[in-house]
């Protein structure tokens, strides 16, 4: 919307009354609401270490200018790093270093993220008469214009089509671990030559990619903030725990998450704790996003205790009939293709099936080194004649088992979807078809999912040998939001049953639930 155009002549806001800039920036920071969380409906209160920070940045020289041209600020997750960059926004926009005609820009990965500090912004001045009767908001394309400067702030996603023509004097990129490459940080960071003092600031969790943009800035920040190179006008401000530093040591947390037990919660970190000393897989994401360690993606997905205590004796003739979600992960021409059945209405009971060519068998064992010929003659293998897999025998034996149970869905790989219902057609096999994506998309909360019913034990499996070996075998690569996908390539064997059966679980997770509604004998109205 819009409530008026902005004065011809773009004046300077008196500056408020202070010693210093610094000051100047931390009373106006200190009239803003806080607008959502624990604390809203009060004004900002700046803690001591936030305070730090603000010094830090707008420290000046001999003439009053402001020393640092550009800020790192690297912490962990839930230090309330929102609030405080859209007050810092909303300083360079119509606040104590605002400018006539500035260009404020906020930088995210994509839309949704780049929306989050402009909705900020915009229920902050919603809440402070003076600046809604001056600030111009316009939804439609996430910007905001001060009549009174005539400075104007946009939020901007790294998937944007223009990015292109800025003359910033105050820019931020939110959570850059998250940026798909470094195009827009580099438009960014060289689109300031014609002001004279303009300010970029960088808030974000590390990045587990050591080749990415954030790694660069934080290997720079930490020689410059260690003496080794000398850099006055970039600030680095680093938490993290040391590497060698206990991860479940309370003493650790507090050590880099300054908010901790204040507007941090730390009941839901110690929560958070406990569950990554469970599941080997959530440890990486937890020294990333609670710890802010540059740590390897790469983790155990299940430890064995967890696993082991979900194990159960199953009663396939009583589930024969039951509602059941499945999940198909078919290998390629030589390799394991596994079927899972979940029960979630029988206690999560697990049904698996795998299928090897009979002509591998031998082979698999020398490459696998696991006895595929002894788990075919105890049955848990079916091995169908040939040298490559057999197709129709699988689908075959798909309809077979689908007419036991009453599957209410069938999860398999949205790419090679078209080819099983090919098959199928051709067959006259009709089976419930989901397609499921491969990616974190789909992945991650299926993965959320599984580990949620190991942990809470509402999963059940008969031990079974093959899907056992995949649950040891299953690893999980991490993106920088901490969202998990089972990553094949870096598993150390065969994961094609623990794919399925988190593909079964989470497609379960997708169903809708049914409820049961009842009118109150108040409302029920009789003759």
């Amino acid at each position: 919307m819009s409530k008026r155009k902005p004065s011809a002549k773009a004046r300077k806001v008196a500056p408020l009354s202070g010693t210093s800039r610094f000051e100047r920036v931390v009373r106006f920071i200190e009239r803003l609401p806080i607008t959502s969380g624990l604390l809203a409906g009060t004004t900002f209160k700046l803690r001591p270490w936030q305070r730090e920070i603000v010094k830090a940045i707008y420290r000046t020289d001999r003439r009053g200018h402001r020393i640092v041209r550009q800020v790192l600020l690297t912490l962990p997750r839930k230090q309330g790093k929102t609030g405080l960059t859209a007050a810092l926004a909303l300083a360079h926009l119509c606040g104590p270093e605002a400018e006539p005609r500035g260009q404020v820009y906020s930088a995210a990965a994509d839309r949704a993220q780049a929306a989050l500090l402009f909705n900020e912004m915009k229920a902050m001045i919603e809440q402070v008469p003076a600046l809604e009767k001056r600030i111009i908001v316009r939804d439609f394309n996430k910007t905001l214009e001060d009549a009174e400067t005539g400075s104007i702030y946009q939020a901007l996603s790294a998937d944007a089509k223009t990015k292109h023509g800025f003359s910033a004097s105050c820019w931020i990129y939110d959570e850059l671990a998250q940026a798909p490459d470094r195009k827009l940080y580099d438009v960014l960071a060289t689109s300031t030559a014609a002001r004279k003092e303009p300010l970029g600031i960088v808030i974000s969790t590390q990045s587990s990619d050591p080749h990415s943009i954030m790694a660069e800035l934080v290997d720079y920040g930490l020689q410059v903030r260690d003496g080794v190179l000398e850099d006055p006008h970039f600030l680095p401000i680093i938490y993290t725990a040391p590497e060698d530093a206990d991860p479940w040591d309370e003493a650790t947390w507090h050590a880099c998450n300054p908010a901790l037990g204040d507007f941090r919660s730390l009941e839901e970190m110690r929560s958070a704790a406990l569950q990554a000393q469970r599941m080997p897989a959530r440890e990486p994401a937890f020294r990333l996003l609670y710890l802010n360690q540059r740590v390897s993606s790469e983790a155990r997905f299940i430890a064995q205790a967890e696993w082991e205590g979900c194990a159960a004796e199953i009663d396939v003739e009583a589930l024969r009939g039951r509602p059941c979600w499945a999940g198909l992960d078919k290998g390629s021409t030589t390799d394991l293709t596994a079927l899972v059945l979940y029960f979630p209405d029988d206690g999560g009971a697990v049904l698996p099936w795998f299928w090897v060519p009979r002509d591998r068998l031998e082979e698999r064992e020398h490459t696998d080194k696991v006895p595929y010929p002894l788990w075919h003659r105890q049955g848990f293998l079916e091995a169908p004649e040939g040298r490559a897999i057999n197709n129709l025998a699988i689908i075959h034996r798909l309809a077979e088992i689908a007419s036991m149970y009453d599957v209410r869905g069938l999860a398999y790989d949205r790419w090679r979807l078209e080819d099983l219902k090919k098959l199928l057609d051709d067959e006259g096999i009709d089976l419930p078809i989901t397609p499921f994506g491969q990616g974190f998309r789909d992945m991650a909360p299926a993965v959320d999912a599984l580990e949620a019913a190991i942990l809470n034990r509402t999963l059940r499996h008969p031990m079974h040998p093959v899907l056992t070996w995949n649950a040891w075998n299953a690893r999980v690569a991490i993106d920088p939001t901490g969202a998990r996908k089972i990553d094949k390539a870096k598993s150390t064997e065969r994961v094609d049953g623990i794919v399925a059966l988190a593909m079964a679980v989470g497609l379960h997770a997708r169903a809708p639930v049914e409820r049961t509604f009842t009118v109150p004998e108040s409302l029920v109205i009789t003759a």
